[in-house]
Order: C-alpha cells, then structure tokens, then sequence
C-alpha cells in the first residue's frame, strides 16, 4: 500500500545515507507493505554519476530488478570508486555477463532516453536535488532522519486500511491516495538558484606548482590532470585555444592527479617534474606535451628526457626514487579536499568546471570571471592581487569525514603493530566482497610502511545479499578462536583466495583443514551458530555508525570507504 519513489544520484552521498535508510524501513515493513522505485538523477557536478546510472540501467535491461538492486547495492557501498573497472565487476557480481554488459555500456544511446525520462518527470514534480522522493504522493525532500520517514510512512498504512475498509480494491490504492496527496500538495516552488557547486568559489592555492602564461593574468585556470588520461589529451587542445584566444589575461596553473588505474601516470608526472627541476617551468610543459602522446613505458620516459636535452641518468633516478612524490602527494590531497576525483578537472577564478568540456563552457566561464576581476581592480585592487583578493573568501575544501568508532578489544583479530598502536584501522568487511579482497594488499602496505605504528583490525560486516558471507564470518571466528590471529588471518586469506569458486559449507571445511583447524570443531560450531553473537555484534555496530558498505574503515577517528588508493590511507594515517 506504500510506495517510495525516489530520485537520487549514485554519487551524492545523502543518497547514499536516505537508501539506506529505506533499507532499515523496507526490513520492518516487509516487501508486501512497503516498496522503493528508483529513479535516476544524476547530477551535472557528480562527474562519475551519469555513467554509473548509465551502467544501471544496463543492468536493469540485462538481469531484471534482482540484477538491478544488487549493483544498485555494490554502487552505494563504494560510492568513491565508480570507475568503469567497479561497474563492470559489481555488474558480473550481480550476475551480468561482461561482454553483454560492455556492449550494451558502449550503445548508450539505447541506455540515455530512460535517463532523460526520468530526469524529465522529476523536474515536473518539483525535484530540485539529490534524493527526492515521493512517499504515495507526498514529497519528502534530502536525506531525512528514519523517524520523520516512518512517521509518514505509518500515516499512508493508515489510509490505506481506511480505503480499504471502504472498498477500495488492494490494486487501487497507491493510486488514490498518491492522486488524493498530489491534490492536497502545494505547487512545487521554482528553482531559486543553480547547485550550489554551479556558483562556488573553492580555495585553490597555486602553492608553488607549474604555471604558463601572465602571473598578473585577472583569471586563473587551475587544472588537476594525469598524463596518461585519454581525456586530458583530448582537451589539451582546446586549452591551447584559450591561451590564444585571452593571451595575457589567463594564466594555467598544473596540478597533478595520476589515478590509480593508470600504472604509467605516475612515473610521468615524476620525469614532468624532473624538467621542471632540471631546467624551469617551460620544461615541464614542454615535457607535458610529449608525455601525452603515446606510450609512458621507461624506454620512453628515458627518450623524452632525451628529447628534452634533460640529464637522462639524472632524470632516471628522480623517477626510480620517486624524488618529486611530496609534490604529487600535495596536489592529490588537495585534489581529494576538493572532490575533485576524476581528470581533468578545473578550476576557473575557483569556479569548477569537469571534464574535456567544449572551449564555449571555459570561455563563458573566463568572460564572466573577467568582468568580476575588471570591477575589482576598478574598486582599487591591483591586478596582480585579483585571484588572492578571489581566494581570500573562497570555500576550502572537504576536510575527511570523521567517526566515533568504539576501540577494538582483544576479542577482535588484528595484525601490524600491538593493541594500543598509534594509529588503529578498522576494517568492516565481507569475505564474498571482492572489494575487499583487493584491498588486502594496500593495508599490507600501509602496515610495512609504518613499522610498529599501524594496527589492522576486523570486524565483521556480511552484506545481506552475499548469502554465503556470514556463515564465511562465523568460520573466521572459529579460525580465531582454535589458532589465534595467525589462524584468522591465514583464514581470511584463503576466503578471499577461492572467494570465486563459492564459500559454501564443504569449501569452509576444506579451508579450515588446509590452514591446519580442527575441522570436526568447525562443523560443530557452524552448526549450533556459537559465534552468531559476535558476527552479529559487528554487523550492529557498523549499524550504528551508519556504515552500510564494505570494505569500510574507522582510521583512529576518521572515515574511510571502499578498496581506496595507498594515497588516501596514508593520509589519513
């Protein structure tokens, strides 16, 4: 009798926050009193959200609404990592065949007119944001606390019985009380201003890094690239226009952000900046230039250094010894402060502005920015000084979401430092999560990096639609409780391992014999469920501290989610 639908965007994260929400309603009221409708609406500013809603849809057609909710799922448990690499894995893990999923991915345009559609429908009713939705009509706008959602909720329960006491058939009455509730609904109000990401200011401090062009320009073109992006080449071009087009009045400032799935990127920017040491900014976008074109292999880094008339055995040590790592480490962070998560990203005077957009949305951008700057330097600030009078009251960016995760105590397994380390990592995680298998080595490395400072600890969190996760969990506890943290993690390891072939009760009982467990002790305590209780006990906690995906981690006090990069760890270790 009631129905949510909802409007929401994979990389907002009060969407993130509102479904699962839902999801705590959905388990209360039960599938025959209560259902969820998702519509898309992905936000212009969320650069991976159009392709991740593109990608679920795909899903959709492909595997049904079964396919759907699990990618649906996978996609807001690891809302940072929406890469084309993550919707095509978590579709398979839905059941989707790859190729099938690939090539219907590639003719978008089949895929585009659902998402107009329902893009469409919710600028009709008044859908302004992420997330929307409407609960039989009645709209409820952002991620609301649960008891304001089950109030309504418990409200259209008791209309619904009261027209079905009327005689109103089963069938009939979403539809009357959504068209009763529209009716009594206000007109939905106009759109006052633009997203606030449309008209923020961000705080963007040149600090040093390669620029090109008039230090005293009015406008400041701040871009974050990867030498290896295929979409900063393209728009490398179009950025050259520019140049041309305003001449003394633009100034680019660089900024590195190799991504992670770019093996070569990295090494790139680490011989960019070698130029740049070796002999000043023209080299380094000199260099930028021929790093571009083609393959970044080391026998290409050593001809471009060549090319560049660089100290070639010079240049090869800087990129061995990753001598220029504390520059790019600087930019990434302040690239992760400002969200600014994909490549290239810009901004303009502080204004963003996402992606190898055409040259028309950087020149009307720089246009509006060069009449702002005329008016200040006209009201006495001098033109060298526009962007830091810009800057002085620019938005900083997004320091790290912070927890208040309780500490571990000894009956959770760990590894690294002892207990009462500096730093302590807790990590919720599924064995059947393949994010979470992927994320092994990075913590292997945090912990190797820090000797004695970084502890790694598990709690356990089996997502509901990994059937076979928490009989995995309650294996892991016994692992622990015959051999010790040796033994859980020995455990871990092989479930992670074999994660593929299925974690059924004959696999556990095959891992635990290889790592040496009393198998016969095994069977006994998955059969009466003794450590139930402490699986369950993690899985409350992460319910507490709203933690609804995994891999998920509570670094001391601070918040980190999904299989991230050795970067983000570190920093916030």
């Amino acid at each position: 009798p009631v129905t949510v639908v909802v409007w929401g965007d994979y990389e907002c994260p009060f969407t993130s926050r509102y479904m699962a929400t839902l999801e705590q309603l959905k388990e209360a009221h039960g599938p025959d009193r209560l259902r969820v409708v998702w519509k898309h609406n992905p936000l212009p500013f969320h650069r991976n959200a159009r392709p991740a809603h593109l990608a679920a849809e795909a899903v959709f057609r492909l595997g049904g609404a079964e396919a759907f909710w699990k990618f649906h799922a996978l996609a807001f448990a690891n809302q940072r990592a929406l890469t084309p690499e993550s919707l095509e894995a978590w579709a398979a893990e839905a059941g989707v065949d790859r190729a099938a999923f690939r090539a219907s991915v590639e003719r978008q345009q089949q895929l585009e007119p659902k998402v107009e559609q329902d893009l469409a429908a919710g600028k009709a009713v008044g859908v302004r944001g992420t997330p929307a939705s409407f609960i039989n009509g009645v709209f409820v706008s952002g991620a609301q606390p649960i008891d304001k959602l089950r109030s309504v909720i418990d409200e259209q329960l008791r209309a619904a019985e009261e027209l079905r006491r009327s005689g109103v058939p089963r069938e009939r009455v979403y539809a009357t009380l959504s068209a009763q509730n529209r009716e009594r609904a206000p007109a939905p109000a106009p759109p006052s201003t633009p997203a606030e990401d449309d008209r923020t200011v961000w705080k963007v401090p040149v600090d040093g890094s390669p620029t090109r062009g008039n230090p005293a320009a009015p406008v400041t073109l701040v871009m974050f690239s990867d030498l290896e992006c295929p979409f900063c080449r393209k728009v490398a071009p179009t950025l050259d226009g520019l140049e041309k087009k305003y001449g003394q009045q633009l100034r680019l400032v660089f900024k590195h952000n190799p991504l992670p799935f770019h093996r070569r990127a990295e090494p790139a920017a680490e011989l960019a900046l070698e130029a740049r040491a070796q002999k000043g900014d023209a080299a380094f976008w000199e260099a930028c230039e021929l790093l571009r074109q083609g393959s970044l292999e080391d026998a290409d880094l050593e001809a471009h250094a060549r090319t560049l008339g660089l100290d070639v055995a010079r240049a090869q040590k800087a990129i061995a010894a990753r001598r220029h790592a504390a520059r790019i480490e600087r930019d990434r962070n302040l690239a992760d402060d400002l969200e600014a998560k994909g490549t290239p990203h810009f901004f303009i005077n502080g204004r963003r502005i996402v992606g190898a957009q055409p040259a028309e949305k950087f020149e009307a951008l720089i246009d509006e920015q060069l009449a702002h700057a005329a008016k200040l330097v006209a009201a006495g600030t001098p033109p060298a000084k526009v962007y830091d009078a810009l800057q002085k009251d620019a938005k900083a960016g997004t320091p790290p979401e912070r927890i208040l995760a309780p500490a571990p105590t000894r009956a959770n397994p760990g590894k690294g430092a002892k207990p009462g380390a500096s730093v302590t990592i807790q990590m919720f995680a599924d064995f059947q999560c393949p994010f979470c298998k992927r994320v092994q080595p990075t913590l292997d490395e945090i912990i190797a990096a820090y000797p004695g400072k970084v502890r790694v600890v598990f709690r356990h969190l089996p997502l509901p639609f990994h059937r076979q996760a928490p009989l995995a969990a309650e294996a892991s506890v016994e692992a622990f409780r015959q051999k010790g943290e040796a033994g859980f993690w020995a455990m871990a390891q092989r479930l992670w391992e074999h994660q593929s072939e299925g974690l059924g009760r004959e696999a556990l009982e095959r891992h635990a014999a290889a790592i040496g467990l009393d198998v016969a002790k095994l069977g006994a305590a998955l059969d009466s469920g003794a450590h139930r209780a402490a699986v369950e006990a993690d899985s409350k906690l992460a319910a507490r501290l709203h933690i609804t995906g995994t891999p998920s981690f509570a670094i001391n006090d601070y918040f980190l989610s999904g299989a991230q990069s050795v970067t983000r760890f570190k920093r916030l270790v």
